[in-house]
């Protein structure tokens, strides 16, 4: 104990040890179900990815980037893969733009670099205060209602239509009924603000999915069963980057994939290291300290993760669930590495719950993963609090944005709703005659995308 005191300065933080590890649990409790969506998401049709490989570089990546953000910047933040991320890697990159994952797993290497050697220079700041803040609310609520159609398809709640592109699903199959049914579960305990709610909401709606397939005499079944407890093998994923096909494409193409990994990496680290810390009290003087340390520990663990085979690994905003129970050190962050590590054992039962489930047949034949789809669903909801920091009435601020918004969705491309956004905002401050207000970044970047749509 006395060690873990002198380590970590506990005293000095009015904490405890078991304060600590009390918030480092509930910390991972908030954020594991990452462990069941991560696999599923990069393991998807037209990305590819093996999942068991997925869940070791995921669970390794994060317990690195979590001790390193516990013994050198001895801050109470957990570190993972971003949801957002994972989905641009996985549709936009893979699936959208054709890259091999393996191809993406290189450019999301290059992109934790270029974060690394950012960390000591500030260039880092520069670039997130240079994007208006309208952009940055909307990117987060695009990609969170991107996040909630894949959970609502993944439900079977909306499925295709030939005319319409999308329609209501069969709600009485049980697929769909399973997905409403943990959808509304899951609600209730968030509502009644349970700790660990969407853990206990997965576990809860797999328990129901495998207790229908007992019970019911069902065609395939929604949950199944886990194989022996046993490490997953990193074998397939890590080390497979491809860095010459990568920099075989044009320039524009994979230095505009960087760029975003990039950027999505720099919003959701610093957005959350200042909001944990000032909820936490951690802040001083406006500044957080030891925070190149924490940026660097956020950067080796995409490095890391990318080397291994999983995407980009940052700081997560429901660290301030472990906060909020009492974490002011980075005691607690150790304690959730030592969860990730601990989950490895367990990687059987997290790969089942999470695992798909076959509808359909022949060339209508498609994938559902009815436990996870809640999950998602709610993650969008729970990121659409941006929508209200956007000045809608400005339409300088609010075009920009509902473009991003909207073309996100219906071009099922973060990196195309970035684009309208980006490009919109320069034209439009240009004709107001702002276009000094606007930082040359943005400018940068808008001719950048409009120089990929004239060589498409």
């Amino acid at each position: 104990m006395e060690l873990l005191e002198r380590r970590f300065g506990l005293h000095a933080a009015g904490t405890s040890v078991r304060t600590e590890v009390t918030a480092g649990l509930v910390t991972f409790a908030t954020l594991s179900y990452i462990l069941f969506v991560q696999p599923a998401v990069l393991s998807s049709p037209g990305c590819g990815m093996d999942p068991g490989g997925v869940l070791f570089a995921t669970c390794v990546a994060s317990a690195v980037a979590c001790f390193l953000m516990a013994f050198r910047a001895n801050l109470p933040v957990a570190l993972a893969p971003a949801m957002g991320h994972n989905f641009f890697f996985a549709f936009a990159v893979c699936a959208g733009m054709g890259f091999r994952w393996q191809e993406a797993l290189a450019a999301n290497l290059v992109a934790g670099l270029v974060f690394l050697a950012l960390s000591g220079v500030g260039f880092r700041e520069r670039v997130m205060y240079a994007i208006p803040d309208g952009l940055k609310h909307a990117i987060a609520v695009g990609i969170g209602l991107l996040i909630a159609l894949v959970g609502l398809e993944w439900g079977g709640i909306v499925v295709d239509h030939p005319v319409t592109l999308v329609q209501l699903g069969n709600l009485s199959e049980p697929v769909p009924l399973l997905a409403i049914t943990g959808l509304l579960v899951t609600s209730a305990l968030l509502v009644r603000r349970v700790r660990g709610a969407i853990l206990i909401g997965i576990l809860a709606t797999a328990g129901l999915g495998a207790a229908a397939g007992w019970g019911f005499d069902l065609e395939r079944p929604l949950v199944l069963g886990p194989g022996e407890l046993a490490l997953p093998s990193p074998v397939g994923t890590a080390f497979e980057l491809d860095f010459k096909e990568l920099f075989s494409r044009p320039l524009g193409e994979w230095l505009s994939v960087v760029a975003i990994f990039l950027v999505l990496d720099l919003f959701d680290t610093i957005g959350t290291l200042v909001g944990v810390a000032e909820g936490a009290g951690l802040m001083r003087n406006g500044r957080l300290p030891r925070a190149r340390l924490a940026l660097q520990a956020d950067a080796v663990g995409t490095a890391l993760g990318a080397t291994l085979g999983t995407s980009t690994v940052t700081s997560y905003v429901e660290s301030a669930a472990g906060t909020a129970s009492g974490g002011r050190t980075g005691l607690t962050a150790a304690v959730c590495g030592v969860c990730f590590l601990l989950a490895l054992v367990f990687s059987p039962l997290l790969q089942s719950i999470g695992a798909g489930v076959d509808v359909g047949d022949g060339a209508a034949q498609v994938m559902r993963y009815p436990v996870l789809a809640p999950v998602l669903i709610l993650i969008g909801a729970l990121m659409m609090g941006g929508a209200a920091q956007i000045r809608w009435s400005e339409p300088l601020e609010g075009i920009p944005a509902f473009l991003a918004i909207v073309v996100m969705q219906l071009s099922v491309s973060i990196t195309e709703g970035i684009a309208f956004g980006f490009v919109s905002w320069s034209f439009l401050s240009l004709v107001a005659g702002r276009a000094r207000d606007t930082s040359p970044i943005v400018h940068a970047f808008s001719v950048l995308f409009l120089l990929r749509y004239a060589f498409l």
